[in-house]
């Protein structure tokens, strides 16, 4: 019956914007097929020799749109690392349709993420700001946490909307959930949803690789429910597949691309890979497929998603009316040893202030807009709301910013309007306010600690190694973006010294602190649940697949409409 839908709604959403809707919600309570409806099978033993092929369902005949504002999908990994992509130097990493990107984009060579941890650096993405403002500190969201991030701070999506935006996301969230999902993505902008609110480190861990292996090396949460999959605000799935999630979400990627042109609407997707977290998984089409072990996998099915969107926008003939941005939300978590990424040259990874814990991966792709090649140009996470804003003739937010526009570098080769980056760690403290401080290629370390996350052959990134630096540690970062090399103890330094300390007083005086999210505490009951008969046991009773999560009266109704 599921592939009836699915047949009709095709057929049927080709008319209107009203028939158009229920095709969307029809997605959302349709269970996409597995993977291999959307991966070439190969015979060989390492991807390295014979490539996965994506393959794509569109066709260039669709109708193209019509509209002179750009469409934006930016492409959010988890815990990549600087050093794990192979125009960023790894050696054995296999991702041909990033390369494609770095080849035909602009790779940015000094960008960073907000926060070297996963909330606040999402929080920072979408909403232009440090996470101090919004309250998304410290630490990150679990299932039944109270709080989120408040519906009055303006997302991306929320500030595409006036301007006749349709505003998709994809994965995973972890901005909150809170009672009765009223943080879900829906409250916070987004047309369109279908993932999981959260990491799927916070949910018990079943199989990891195909056919059945289990979860290696891994932070599994037993005590929550199980990984929930939703559509918009319905669950479809709990526990989720693994094995054949990011099939389903590459799937819905295109869908949700196909639905746009069709009706020519410009549009927004924001699509959250829960790759490369731990658990590290991988699909039928990937597991054992490339020389870089598990990791390697991982990234190849990444590598393999974002192929399929562009190969949407190539075949629907849009490709030259979209930005793509690729970045990864904090640095790689070094202490899962290779389970957990690499951060090339830089010091230290995730949860860290040192370069390895939030200069990420940065590429923009526009063809005809973007001229290929590399900069040195500073950037960050936060210059993508205003950027954004600016291509599409958006007004900004009416709120302190701390993004910048960079249309400039990106379309036109300028210089870049940002020189500094303000470094927080994972538990920002207004005691210490910011880490570090950065000023166009010097930066200065007030305060420096290790973390678990990034535990390694360097005692430096060793969890509980808290320093206060006095004088500030002094790096140039031009010269040695490994923070090899101390350069404080240098007379000339003094006069860097002198001004790093006081843009850090200046900074961190005109900071206000929005009160914490995470102080509103926690209740179990609020962990989203497919069944709203569970009031206790809720690891036990949150179970459904499709059919039980979507109602019958839904399901009958839907039907019978697509029918008339």
């Amino acid at each position: 019956m599921a592939l009836g839908f699915t047949v009709l709604a095709r057929i049927y959403s080709c008319s209107r914007c009203s028939v158009a809707l229920f095709f969307c919600l029809l997605i959302s309570y349709v269970v996409v097929g597995t993977s291999k409806d959307k991966i070439n099978n190969t015979d060989t033993d390492t991807v390295h020799s014979h490539s996965v092929k994506p393959t794509s369902k569109l066709k260039p005949s669709v109708t193209i749109q019509n509209s002179t504002r750009p469409n934006v999908v930016i492409f959010f990994a988890d815990d990549m690392g600087y050093g794990d992509l192979p125009f960023y130097g790894h050696p054995t990493s296999f991702t041909p349709n990033l390369n494609k990107l770095a080849t035909g984009g602009l790779v940015f060579t000094q960008f960073y993420s907000s926060s070297p941890i996963c909330t606040p650096s999402r929080a920072g993405l979408l909403t232009g700001r440090y996470a101090t403002r919004s309250g998304t500190y410290p630490g990150v969201f679990r299932p039944d946490d109270i709080g989120g991030l408040p519906l009055n701070e303006t997302t991306i999506a929320e500030a595409l909307k006036p301007s006749g935006y349709r505003t998709g996301m994809i994965g995973k969230w972890h901005l909150g959930y809170g009672e009765n999902g009223q943080y879900h993505p829906s409250h916070q902008g987004f047309d369109w949803y279908r993932g999981i609110p959260y990491t799927h480190a916070e949910c018990p861990c079943f199989a990891c690789y195909y056919p059945n292996a289990p979860c290696i090396e891994t932070p599994c949460q037993p005590q929550f429910v199980d990984c929930p999959l939703f559509s918009n605000t319905t669950i479809v799935k709990q526990p989720v597949d693994l094995l054949t999630l990011e099939a389903d979400y590459a799937n819905s990627a295109v869908d949700f691309i196909e639905w746009n042109v069709k009706e020519g609407v410009p549009f927004f997707l924001y699509y959250a890979l829960h790759h490369l977290h731990v658990p590290i998984y991988s699909g039928k089409d990937f597991t054992n497929r490339t020389i870089r072990g598990h990791y390697g996998d991982a990234l190849a099915e990444l590598d393999w998603a974002v192929g399929q969107v562009v190969s949407a926008l190539e075949s629907l003939s849009i490709d030259n009316n979209t930005l793509v941005f690729f970045s990864s939300d904090n640095g790689p978590c070094l202490g899962m040893k290779e389970f957990g990424g690499s951060a090339g040259l830089l010091k230290c990874g995730k949860s860290t202030t040192y370069e390895g814990g939030q200069r990420v991966p940065g590429i923009a792709y526009w063809p005809g807009k973007i001229t290929p090649g590399y900069t040195p140009h500073l950037a960050s996470t936060l210059d993508l709301l205003p950027t954004i804003c600016s291509l599409a003739g958006a007004p900004l937010p009416k709120v302190v910013l701390d993004g910048y526009d960079i249309s400039g570098v990106l379309l036109k080769n300028q210089e870049s309007p940002r020189e500094t980056f303000y470094y927080y760690p994972p538990s920002p403290d207004p005691k210490y306010g910011v880490y570090a401080v950065r000023y166009k290629q010097y930066k200065a370390h007030f305060y420096t600690s290790g973390a678990s996350n990034s535990k390694c052959h360097d005692p430096d990134c060793d969890p509980g190694n808290f320093q206060v630096r006095d004088p500030p540690l002094l790096f140039d970062l031009h010269h040695d973006p490994s923070e090899r090399f101390d350069l404080g103890g240098k007379q000339s330094s003094e006069s860097w010294i002198r001004l790093l300390t006081e843009l850090k007083v200046k900074f961190d005086s005109g900071m206000v602190w929005a009160p914490s999210q995470f102080d509103r505490g926690k209740n179990e009951s609020y962990q989203p649940c497919c069944k709203s008969g569970c009031v206790s046991h809720f690891t036990e009773c949150c179970k459904c697949d499709a059919s039980e999560a979507v109602p019958e009266y839904f399901r009958s109704h839907l039907y019978h409409r697509l029918l008339k």
